[in-house]
């Protein structure tokens, strides 16, 4: 993953959210608590017509012009779609989920062998905590560097459950099959030559994040995961088969469950193919919700260019109507700068807007 701030960073005490849960099931410490506007709303009957679009990658993959077009519009319209058909052995699906729930369910000192240190991305405690008095989401993640390989930190890969590299191994293999088809038929979208990311990516970048979110006996006060859009190129998420719905995404202004599908993965456009589109695909705002009664688990990939890699507006789609809205820039620079930040919406793509002059 990219490269850490220096400096020593002061979080405060970060509750456990599955021993808090344990200890003192019917408590919601302060620090979990959102400020009433941030508070996660029930919206009641939302219509069908809000459902993320579905792909059926098999007939994506024979070029089937209505799948295109779909995929096209769920990516301009919307930033997400659930895929079907994606290829990947269903085994396979269900041994990461197994191992993913296995490692949460270790004890709470097993775990802690391989601590988040504050201010970085890989291992396992709470992400994107850069103060004492900022709001904790009520969540327990455990994050890994997958590729390059010098992107591991080996001291970090668990060695409980018995089978968990060898299966992370499989299943990031078989992700990132998907990650280079999706990208192939996302450039087809747009018109452009099938292998164009692959040939400007480089060796991709691919890390795991595996989220566990115990039942909260206040769901209506916390959140499970702030909002934010991701600095990825794709990310690939996987909801467990008996999870709670959490996860909400944000259309126009109102927050939109996303109901899962069995047997389908969620993939959403990250901001480095909002950049790359010159912001005709969209990276959009996501969130998570808790439940009373169910817990959640959840795996996520994120795919990204190589760290060495220069950004920016592809030219075929700039032109006078659609004038270049991002600027060029290292895509390591980028992903340092969003790892250093609190998640806040999609204010980290600010990094790379064009600000537009506006005269008085």
């Amino acid at each position: 993953m990219a490269p850490v701030p220096s400096l020593p960073i002061k979080v405060g005490h970060i509750d456990d959210v599955q021993e808090l849960r344990k200890a003192k099931p019917a408590t919601v410490p302060e620090r979990f608590i959102r400020d009433m506007a941030d508070r996660p709303k029930v919206v009641p009957n939302l219509s069908s017509s809000l459902d993320i679009p579905i792909i059926d990658l098999s007939k994506l993959m024979k070029t089937d012009k209505d799948e295109v077009m779909q995929l096209k519009t769920a990516s301009e319209e919307w930033g997400f779609f659930q895929v079907l058909n994606h290829g990947i052995d269903l085994n396979v699906v269900e041994d990461i989920e197994n191992v993913a729930k296995d490692f949460f369910m270790l004890p709470l000192q097993e775990k802690q062998k391989y601590p988040m240190a504050p201010g970085t991305v890989q291992g396992y405690g709470q992400a994107f905590v850069f103060s004492e008095n900022q709001k904790l989401d009520w969540c327990n993640m455990f994050a890994l560097g997958v590729e390059p390989p010098c992107i591991r930190n080996p001291k970090l890969w668990p060695s409980k459950p018995v089978n968990f590299r060898e299966t992370l191994e499989i299943y990031s293999r078989e992700v990132r099959k998907l990650c280079k088809t999706l990208l192939k038929y996302i450039a087809v979208s747009l018109g452009l030559k099938g292998d164009v990311f692959e040939e400007m990516f480089g060796v991709a970048v691919q890390a795991v994040r595996m989220n566990y979110y115990p039942p909260c006996s206040r769901p209506d006060l916390v959140l499970g995961l702030s909002p934010h859009s991701d600095g990825s190129a794709l990310t690939v998420l996987q909801q467990g088969k008996d999870s709670s719905v959490g996860l909400q995404i944000l259309k126009g202004k109102t927050w939109v469950p996303v109901q899962p599908i069995p047997n389908a993965l969620v993939i959403n456009i990250g901001d480095t193919l909002e950049v790359l589109t010159n912001g005709k695909y969209k990276s959009v705002e996501h969130r998570a919700v808790t439940h009373k009664e169910r817990d959640r688990l959840s795996i996520v990939t994120f795919y990204a260019p190589s760290y060495d890699i220069e950004l920016g507006p592809m030219a075929e789609l700039v032109d006078e109507k659609n004038p270049c809205r991002y600027r060029r820039y290292n895509h390591g620079e980028y992903s340092k700068h969003y790892v250093t930040n609190k998640l806040q919406g999609k204010r980290t793509l600010d990094f790379a807007k064009i600000q537009s002059k506006i005269s008085n």
